[in-house]
C-alpha cells in the first residue's frame, strides 16, 4: 500500500564502514523512538519504503553485509521513494547543497588506522577480508561505499568516539523536536593526542593553571569539582570564558542563519584530562543556560595521564600553565 500523497515519514538510512559503529548508532536511534531494522536485504528495501503504517520514524541499516549489496541500486530505490537533489550536511566538512530526499542518508566514517585497531582488539575479521589483513578489507570497502558517502546527507566520523559517546551523540543529534535547533558538540581533548578531526573551532586552554602539578588533583579529571574549582580560580578563567561566550553568541546565530545544523567546538589542553574538561563543562553549561542544545564529549579524559604533562621539554617545565 502506497503512502497517501503529502504524507511524510522520517526515514534514516544508515550505512558506512564496518567497525565504524553502525549497530551502536541503530541502537541509539531505537532508544529515542525509531523503529530500527539492521542488515535489510535490498529486495525488501523498496517495499518497506513504499508501504505505510503507524510507524513514521524508521532507521534502516545497510552495509556490505547486506545480501546483493549494491550502492547504485540503493540510490535507485531511494530515488523511487521520492527523491530530490541530494543534500550535503556533512559533519566532516561538507556543505548543504540544497534539496531533500524522502530518505536521509547517514554515513558513518572512521580513520583506517582506528578501524584496523578495533578489528584487532575485538579479534573479528573484516567481512571483505576473511583471509587477508583487515586493512585490505577497509580499503576495498571504502571504495565500494564511495557513491553513498558522496551523496550522504550527514557524515559522522567516529574515530574519536567510544560507544558511549557515539550513543549520546546520535541521541542528541536525531532527537525528536518540533524545531530542531543547531546542535553544538563541545569536545575536550589533549593536544598531545592530536586535534579532533571534525572541529569547526579550536580553543587552547594551556594558558590556565595546570592541576597536574598538584599531587592530590593529578589522578582526577576536570569532571571532579575539586579540579573545576582549581581551574576556575585562575584569574584568567573568568575573563577568557566570558570572551569565548561573547564570541560564540555572535557566531552561533550567524552559523544557524547560514543553514548549519551542527557545530563542533574543540577545547584543548595538553593531556585532555583537566583544564580542557573543566572549561568544556563550563562552556556547555553556559550554552545550555542560553538555550543552545549541546552535547559534551570528553575525548581523552578517561586515558592515563599523558607523559607530556610530566614536563619533558624546557618550555614545559619553565612555565606553569603552559603544559
Amino acid at each position: 500500500m502506497r503512502r497517501p500523497k503529502g504524507q511524510k515519514r522520517k526515514v534514516l538510512l544508515l550505512t558506512g564502514l564496518s567497525g565504524a559503529g553502525l549497530s551502536t548508532a541503530l541502537r541509539a536511534l531505537e532508544d529515542i523512538g525509531y523503529k530500527a531494522v539492521d542488515n535489510l536485504p535490498l529486495t525488501l528495501l523498496d517495499s518497506l519504503l513504499s508501504t505505510t503504517g503507524p510507524e513514521r520514524r524508521l532507521a534502516i541499516g545497510i552495509d556490505v553485509r547486506t545480501r546483493a549489496f549494491d550502492p547504485e541500486q540503493v540510490l535507485k530505490i531511494i530515488g523511487r521513494s521520492g527523491a530530490e537533489p541530494p543534500g550535503g550536511d556533512h559533519l566532516a566538512g561538507g556543505r548543504r547543497a540544497g534539496g531533500r530526499r524522502a530518505v536521509r542518508i547517514v554515513f558513518l566514517d572512521c580513520a583506517g588506522s582506528v578501524l584496523a585497531r578495533r578489528f584487532s582488539e575485538t579479534r573479528r575479521r573484516h567481512p571483505l577480508a576473511r583471509d587477508r589483513p583487515a586493512s585490505d578489507g577497509i580499503a576495498l570497502e571504502r571504495e565500494i561505499l564511495s557513491p553513498l558517502r558522496l551523496v550522504a546527507d550527514t557524515v559522522i566520523d567516529t574515530s574519536d568516539f567510544n560507544p558511549h559517546d557515539l550513543r549520546r551523540f546520535i541521541a542528541t543529534r536525531f532527537a525528536k523536536t518540533g524545531h530542531q535547533p543547531m546542535t553544538i558538540t563541545v569536545m575536550s581533548f589533549g593536544f598531545s593526542r592530536g586535534l579532533p578531526r571534525d572541529a569547526d573551532m579550536v580553543l587552547d586552554m594551556r594558558f590556565l593553571a595546570n592541576p597536574h602539578w598538584e599531587p592530590a588533583l593529578r589522578p582526577l579529571t576536570g569532571e571532579n569539582p575539586q579540579v573545576q574549582h582549581y581551574v576556575s580560580n585562575d584569574p584568567a578563567f573568568k575573563s577568557s570564558t566570558d570572551a569565548i561566550m561573547q564570541l560564540l553568541l555572535v557566531l552561533l546565530p550567524r552559523y544557524r542563519a547560514e543553514g548549519r545544523a551542527y557545530m563542533t567546538l574543540a577545547v584543548g589542553c595538553t593531556g585532555g584530562r583537566h583544564r580542557s574538561v573543566a572549561v568544556a563543562i563550563a562552556i556547555g553549561s553556559r550554552l545550555s543556560a542560553g538555550g543552545w542544545l549541546n552535547n559534551i564529549v570528553h575525548r581523552d579524559a578517561s586515558g592515563a595521564p599523558d607523559t607530556a604533562d610530566t614536563g619533558g621539554s624546557a618550555i614545559d617545565t619553565q612555565r606553569e600553565g603552559t603544559v
